[in-house]
């Protein structure tokens, strides 16, 4: 994982008390990563090397140096001196120093308010449902993925930022004397402990030692949320004293704090009602299994905690979405369905799992199983134990992967079908004895044995380009612009041009439901799509001619008149049809110089307004040319104040209220003046802002993906692709199933671009062909025909892509073909 920062090597260096040994030749470092794999932007990352007891990262440096690092944090002063030119810090602790770092950001942010989870099963999900409930309505900032290790909570607390009021973090130990550390760094106001079970038991003397680390966790929180049925927690907490430090608050029968009323289920939902004190709640969560349960109801635990009473957050537990890889379906090859649960492994989470698996009512089901580390039991006890529990749910067919669970297949001979195997790779070697065809398919195992790449081969593979739509990351980037506006301030959203690409009907359907006040078309056609695809919002069209007018008046369509001329002919055109009153937005001229009233010829404009009853002025807007630079802020002041004048003139001719307009996505968060009565958004709902500060509050939307179709070794001086581009050294070349009719651009071509594969950039090779790419994947490890390649996302941002092109991420988006497959969710 990458975090961006906000401090320099000297800052850097005195938190963590480290010894700075600069160079004038290295720039200050943006970006913090752990991950030698996943540095994108090398000049620009600061490369902390952790030693832990399998891995030093100060060996991975030299490397990193030859891909342009020059940023180091690192125990090895030797490593550190062949490195010249660039910015090290030496320290004795590389991890206690990340923590140092951590905890001083997390001492930065007093009025936050965190929420901590632990516990052995259900962090994740509850997390990632919380965030799910709450980000709709505030600023949240929660932990990546399962990233609650002394290295994962670090970097996930670096993400606060000033604008979050709410954090979410988990935390996970496996050993006596870790809780600490992490109690330091997340500080939380408010604890889950989820539920206690198997996993790490070996790592401690007995299961109430590890309950009390865990517990640690909660020492200085206000209130502590955890089911009354856990005994071995509630024993624990009574004899550890905790009530008379923290509000210990559980949930379960009607003696708790939170009173179970009832449970019920009905098809594919369940209904949970919750009584505290004398208030009672009604939540539904489209899940039945007693895991999602559970996790529910801690959720509402916390969110009770925080002192939310909105009925829109409670409403949202009806829209709880499973999470990837927590039991997630997908289609896979021979008309089978997979359960991908490659997460975790333990017998609790096995068992709720087999419960997912059945309630699918398949004809044939299939079980994955990993040996279950870290379980603290003799392999006879558990296999034993796990035999027992796949006869009881009516197992048919069972695979074992691993050398413990394959010693123990003894235990497994009530099951008709069993299967086991040393590892992974000799699982997947024979994958076709198994003949998996028309069954569901639980797959479950440890992250050691890699489980994601059986669910890679079991997969549908769909070999497509396909462009993904982030519609939960678009709606927080319309909060955080939402956020620099007063109450009364309307909001604009610009959804010309396809939505940017992204699709006008889909992210209008979003923009409506999250309440924008308008939207704007750049013609009729694109209106009456909306119209079409029930957009009822107001939507005002840029470009305008008398061919349009009937769709104009036929879909409510309101026009931008910008010249004399168009303003008689629409006049005339509604005086013919006796229409009065259609809304109009009048544009001025103020120096872009591309359409509007010039500021010359005010005095026509007035004179075709005045008593002008077949109209109605919504608005007067006018369009800034360089807002995003500030060179040019003289020049962009000097639009505005001409801007007044003319509206100053307008009204007082119109003498009715009208809204007035100037400020473009970048004059939003820049120039406070210039937010008038509303704001036109357009770029910044896709993540991207030429201000830095406003860049790194957003969130990417979009995502462009496509497949590796076939990989090749080509010798040096052989050719690749149109031009006969001869290479000059051995190379490993996929080609990818993207290319300049799908919107790659042909500049791109020959190592100027490049894409993200299996964590690396992979640089172009030869021309951009109409339907295909060819990359270079030398030395990326475990590529595959059929992996997944991103042109831009997560990891490869736009603006590195347009900066590659010499263009803007507007043409990028805008550029990508309609031919291209368009995926839109929420998390």
């Amino acid at each position: 994982m990458t975090v961006a920062i906000e401090y320099d090597m000297e800052a850097i260096a005195r938190i963590v008390g480290g010894r700075l040994k600069p160079s004038d030749k290295a720039a200050q470092p943006k970006y913090l990563s752990v991950d030698s794999r996943k540095i994108v932007a090398p000049e620009s990352t600061l490369f902390w090397a952790i030693r832990t007891e399998q891995r030093d990262g100060s060996l991975f440096m030299p490397e990193l140096y030859s891909r342009g690092v020059r940023n180091f944090i690192t125990e090895d002063e030797k490593i550190s001196r062949s490195l010249k030119g660039v910015n090290v810090i030496l320290v004795k602790n590389s991890l206690l120093a990340l923590h140092k770092l951590a905890t001083y950001h997390r001492k930065r942010f007093k009025k936050i308010k965190v929420i901590g989870v632990t516990g052995s099963n259900g962090k994740t999900i509850v997390k990632d449902w919380l965030f799910a409930l709450l980000s709709p309505y505030y600023d949240v900032v929660r932990s990546p993925r399962s990233f609650n290790s002394q290295i994962g909570v670090p970097l996930s607390i670096l993400q606060i930022r000033s604008h979050h009021v709410i954090g979410i973090f988990e935390a996970g130990i496996s050993r006596p004397g870790e809780m600490k550390a992490l109690e330091r760094m997340i500080q939380p106001r408010i604890g889950i402990f989820t539920n206690i079970g198997t996993a790490h038991d070996e790592g401690f003397r007995n299961r109430d030692e590890k309950i009390r680390e865990k517990l640690l966790l909660f020492s200085r929180s206000e209130t502590l949320v955890y089911p009354e049925e856990e005994n071995e927690i509630t024993e624990n907490i009574r004899e550890a004293d905790i009530a008379h430090k923290v509000k210990v608050h559980s949930w379960g029968t009607h003696k708790s704090h939170y009173a179970i009323k009832s449970i019920t289920t009905a098809g594919t939902h369940t209904e949970i009602s919750i009584a505290t004190g004398r208030k009672k709640d009604i939540i539904k969560i489209p899940f039945t299994d007693k895991g999602s349960v559970q996790n529910a109801i801690n959720c509402y635990g916390a969110i009770k905690e925080l002192g939310i009473s909105n009925r829109e957050v409670i409403k949202g537990f009806e829209k709880l979405q499973a999470l990837s890889m927590r039991l997630e379906l997908q289609y896979g090859i021979n008309g089978c369905v997979i359960i991908n649960d490659s997460y975790s492994n333990d017998l609790q989470s096995l068992e709720i799992a087999l419960d997912f698996l059945l309630r699918q009512q398949p004809e044939k089901h299939t079980v994955i199983l990993s040996d279950m580390l870290q379980s603290g039991r003799s392999s006879d006890s558990l296999y034993k134990e796990i035999a027992g529990l796949m006869e009881r749910k009516g197992v048919r067919k069972f695979v074992g992967v691993g050398k413990d669970i394959s010693a123990s297949k003894e235990f497994f001979t009530g099951i008709p079908g069993r299967y086991f195997f040393r590892d992974t790779e000799s699982m997947l070697s024979q994958l076709a004895r198994l003949q998996f065809e028309n069954e569901v398919i639980l797959i479950k195992g440890a992250r050691k044995f890699h489980f994601e790449d059986i669910s890679r081969r079991l997969e549908k593979q769909s070999h497509e380009t396909i462009f993904s739509i982030n519609l939960t990351n678009l709606a927080h980037n319309v909060r955080v612009y939402k956020t620099f506006l007063k109450p009364d301030t309307r909001l604009m959203a610009m959804v010309k041009a396809f939505a940017y690409g992204a699709g006008s009907s889909e992210v209008s359907s979003l923009l409506q439901f999250i309440k924008a006040d308008y939207l704007t078309v750049a013609y009729a056609d694109e209106g009456v799509a909306l119209r079409e695809a029930g957009i009822s919002l107001p939507v005002m069209v840029m470009n305008v001619s008398v061919h349009y007018f009937d769709a104009l008046v036929k879909y409510r369509l309101e026009p931008e008149i910008f010249s004399p001329a168009l303003l008689l002919a629409f006049t005339s055109y509604l005086k013919e049809r006796k229409i009065k009153n259609f809304p109009v937005h009048i544009k001025i001229d103020t120096g872009m110089h591309r359409l509007g009233f010039d500021v010359s010829r005010i005095d026509e404009l007035l004179s075709l307004l005045k008593g002008n009853h077949f109209i109605r002025v919504q608005s007067v807007f006018s369009h800034l040319s360089a807002s995003d630079n500030p060179e040019y802020d003289s020049f962009t002041m000097q639009q505005y104040q001409l801007f007044r004048k003319v509206v100053r003139r307008v009204q007082s001719v119109v003498r009715y209220p009208f809204l007035r307009h100037i400020a473009n996505t970048s004059a939003i968060s820049r120039f406070a003046a210039l937010r008038m009565d509303m704001v036109r958004l357009g770029i910044g709902l896709y993540g991207i802002d030429s201000n830095p500060n406003v860049a790194s509050r957003l969130m990417p939307v979009c995502r462009l993906t496509t497949t590796i179709s076939q990989i090749k070794n080509v010798k040096k001086g052989e050719v690749v692709g149109y031009g006969r581009n001869r290479i000059t050294r051995d190379k490993v070349i996929a080609t990818v199933g993207i290319g300049y009719a799908d919107g790659y651009r042909r500049v791109l071509g020959n190592g100027v671009g490049g894409m993200f594969v299996r964590g690396r950039l992979a640089p172009t090779v030869g021309n951009i062909c109409m339907d295909m790419t060819m990359i270079d994947i030398s030395g990326i490890e475990g590529v595959r025909e059929g992996d997944e390649v991103e042109i831009f996302g997560e990891n490869l941002p736009i603006s590195r892509v347009a900066l590659w092109a010499h263009t803007i991420p507007y043409e990028i988006l805008t550029g990508i073909s309609q031919r291209v497959k368009r995926v839109y969710y929420e998390e």
